[in-house]
């Protein structure tokens, strides 16, 4: 590689002053040679906390083997990643979202302090993924995502099941449709090995967001955890970092405003979470791209919901691989006229010359429906507002039936308390639950409410009473369901005057969510009103006071929060 090529390792390689940077890389293993060469960072989120990272140390050596094969001198670093499977529920939420920036700022952290010419990042849970991405532009250095992979289904009664089957179980259980042994049966069986939740919920959803972006190579957001391809995708990852060095394409070159649309179109087919919305805008706000919440709804508007995959289809990601994976998704969205194909990738191709090498959908297959026969006309998530969010709040309406609902408020400012009144059958058809004071705030976190939503759906209650909140819904989750809800209540939102009892209206086709309260009314409740205190402790209190309105992205490096 030419010597001007080398633009941050250089620095240890002449001068006298450079001997004792020299003599610490020595010692883990650089040779005299390697210092003319660029230090490429493996990024690795492995950790034994969950399935979905288990595997990434052996995923982490092969992009090690792929960047040295290309002339690199490659070096593994580690970061952190929760599960929010297991936290799903408890208080342990609570610190789901804020690891996103944990492993944003660490990963930035690493390769800025040692002077890091280029990285690959290896992510596969649900923060893992704009965690890494963040740190991508924040970094500024030339960088490939590569996904760790969905987990296989688990089987059980010859049908596959996945997690959200046990969350739905303990639903069904509360309800008296199944009895312990068969409950214990799905747990035991939901989760067969490594790899990310196995449906259309955030850890694939952002995968397929991150390769339509043109940030991962073709193939990795669907190619199984436990795979040889997958093992391929991180050696040639490794490779491609070196190429794009050569080439001077940086991450910035890649994710313009038209490679964002291509993310959110990709997402709209596919029937992603609920999440993208939130994680799609803090990555954009990280590389200065102007994207909004209502871009959003734009495309929403003129994308079909063609995915077949859970949770309100009937296949998973696994299934997608089989018949072409997402870009064979993104073949037929480039043929009709859906996506930017002029936009830049990792490749150091345009979209358009990537796919055009791309298979198509296997002949035959159901994963993915026609355009003549889509799973809905327009995209399933959308953006709704009104005197009860007049930020915005988020939908994901795939496969619910109800376009309109309303009904009286139940207000709680916990979910342990909304979850103890729905086991103790105190919530009705018909019913507003409403859970606040969870926002990125006022969590602080902006816990996930799977939990809750499974039940309700377990109960039969998924689309008879509809669930509100300022905080998250797992990927996992349908049902009628409307979560983001901005302002927050800890921020004086409107959620936060809404009272036991108000009439309260959620409307899909006009993307609109409002109460029967005056503004008069509501401007009363507010000089009534005082926010609680903030809390202070640790990670969960520097979260609190710092990050902005979930509108925005939940991002927690800039001034103007709200």
């Amino acid at each position: 590689m030419d010597k001007d090529l080398r633009i941050k390792s250089q620095v240890f390689s002449e001068g006298p002053m450079k001997a004792p940077n020299r003599a610490m890389l020595r010692a883990v293993g650089v040779t005299e040679e390697d210092f003319k060469k660029p230090m490429i960072g493996i990024a690795s989120t492995w950790s034994e906390v969950t399935p979905c990272n288990i595997h990434i140390d052996d995923l982490a050596l092969s992009s090690k083997k792929g960047a040295r094969d290309a002339g690199g001198v490659p070096l593994i670093f580690n970061t952190i990643t929760v599960s929010d499977g297991i936290s799903m529920g408890t208080q342990g939420m609570r610190y789901s979202l804020p690891s996103r920036d944990v492993i944003a700022d660490s990963i930035e952290t690493v390769v800025g302090a040692e002077n890091l010419d280029g990285f690959v990042a290896i992510g596969a849970c649900d923060k893992n993924i704009p965690g890494c991405m963040i740190a991508i532009a924040n970094a500024e250095v030339p960088a490939v995502f590569v996904y760790g992979g969905t987990i296989a289904p688990g089987r059980h009664n010859d049908k596959d099941i996945d997690i959200v089957s046990v969350f739905e179980g303990v639903g069904k259980h509360n309800n008296n449709a199944i009895d312990d042994k068969e409950l214990t049966s799905i747990e035991c069986n939901a989760c067969p090995g490594a790899g990310a939740c196995g449906g259309m919920y955030t850890a694939n959803t952002m995968a397929s967001a991150v390769e339509a972006m043109g940030m991962s190579l073709p193939g990795s957001s669907s190619n199984p955890a436990e795979s040889a391809e997958k093992h391929a995708d991180c050696a040639d990852a490794g490779q491609a970092v070196y190429h794009l060095l050569e080439k001077g394409i940086y991450p910035k070159d890649i994710m313009t405003k038209e490679a964002f649309e291509n993310a959110i179109t990709v997402v709209m087919a596919l029937g992603g979470s609920t999440n993208a919305i939130l994680h799609l805008l803090s990555i954009a706000h990280a590389i200065k791209v102007d994207l909004t919440i209502d871009d959003f709804n734009r495309i929403q508007e003129k994308t079909p919901h063609l995915a077949d995959l859970r949770p309100s289809g009937k296949y998973v990601m696994q299934d997608l691989h089989r018949v072409g994976g997402v870009q064979a998704v993104m073949k037929l969205l480039h043929e009709n006229g859906y996506l930017h194909g002029d936009c830049l990738t990792v490749t150091g191709k345009t979209i358009a010359e990537n796919l055009e090498d791309a298979p198509s959908l296997s002949e035959g297959q159901e994963v993915i429906m026609p355009f003549s026969n889509p799973k809905r006309a327009d995209g399933p998530l959308i953006v709704l507002k009104g005197n009860l969010s007049p930020s915005g709040a988020v939908a994901k309406v795939s496969g619910v039936k109800v376009n309109r609902h309303t009904g009286p408020a139940r207000v709680f400012d916990t979910e342990k308390e909304a979850t103890a009144a729905v086991m103790d059958n105190q919530i009705n058809e018909g019913d507003v639950l409403v859970i606040r004071y969870v926002g990125p705030k006022g969590g602080p976190g902006m816990p996930e409410m799977l939990s809750i939503s499974a039940i309700l759906v377990g109960k039969g209650l998924g689309e008879k009473v509809a669930l509100l909140t300022d905080g998250r819904f797992s990927g996992g989750t349908h049902g009628l369901v409307v979560g983001h809800i901005s302002p927050e209540a800890q921020a004086g939102g409107p959620i936060a005057f809404l009272k036991e009892g108000d009439i309260v209206t959620i409307d899909s086709n006009k993307k609109e969510i409002s109460m029967e309260v005056s503004a008069e009314e509501l401007e009363e409740r507010k000089n009534n009103w005082t926010a609680p205190p903030l809390y202070k402790r640790g990670i969960l209190g520097k979260y609190a006071h710092n990050v902005s309105c979930s509108s925005k992205g939940a991002v927690t490096d800039f001034l103007d929060k709200e």
